[in-house]
């Protein structure tokens, strides 16, 4: 399969430039290997995925790479502790069924996790729900209520919350709109939680 390396997303490429080169990854929800592809062509790691969707199995092994179908909610339980150096789950913890454990299985597997995820209290999805009264539909958030993969939307505090509960250290927090560019906002939680369209952190264990 012949790709165009350089054609990822820009908040793929902010979590990109977190990793150090020559790593050992894990790409958690790989799809069709897109980012893993780049990882290893440009940062020169040890990539490997795991993918729900055996099209995306396919189209990940005929470029080379190495992914397995699985899923991330039952099958992460199966991977050694620290066997990855980091461990990459983007914009797939709130189609998780559970991402409490799912996080936790993370940061057992990896010296370190990078999720991302898109902010269901950004002030456009407020307003949204506030005066249409129905379900925000975005960017971001682009499906309707009956076909949405997503079914543990969470808020920038929420997921916040929960790192506390889990005694998870935050390195980096990366507050993004919605083409995944940084968004600059004040130190509180609070402006993070209401100017950010979608957010990236950089997590670590205790």
């Amino acid at each position: 399969m012949v790709r165009d390396r350089k054609a990822i997303r820009v908040d793929l490429q902010l979590i990109a430039d977190m990793i150090e080169p020559h790593s050992r990854v894990l790409d958690v929800g790989c799809g069709d290997g897109t980012f893993l592809d780049y990882l290893v062509h440009f940062r020169h790691v040890d990539g490997r995925g795991i993918e729900l969707s055996m099209a995306g199995v396919k189209a990940s092994i005929s470029a080379g790479l190495s992914v397995i179908q699985g899923d991330a909610d039952t099958d992460l339980k199966d991977y050694p502790d620290n066997a990855f150096d980091y461990v990459v789950l983007s914009q797939t913890l709130q189609a998780m069924v559970q991402p409490k454990v799912v996080l936790s299985h993370l940061l057992r597997i990896g010296k370190r996790a990078i999720v991302s995820f898109p902010n269901f209290a950004h002030w456009r999805a407020r307003l949204y729900l506030g005066i249409l009264g129905k379900m925000p539909v975005s960017k971001t958030l682009p499906y309707q209520w009956y076909d949405t993969p997503n079914i543990h939307l969470c808020t920038i505090r929420d997921f916040v919350a929960l790192c506390r509960e889990l005694g998870i250290v935050i390195e980096t927090q990366k507050i993004l709109d919605a083409e995944g560019h940084v968004r600059q906002v004040g130190p509180w939680l609070f402006s993070a939680n209401l100017l950010g369209e979608q957010a990236v952190y950089l997590l670590r264990k205790k």
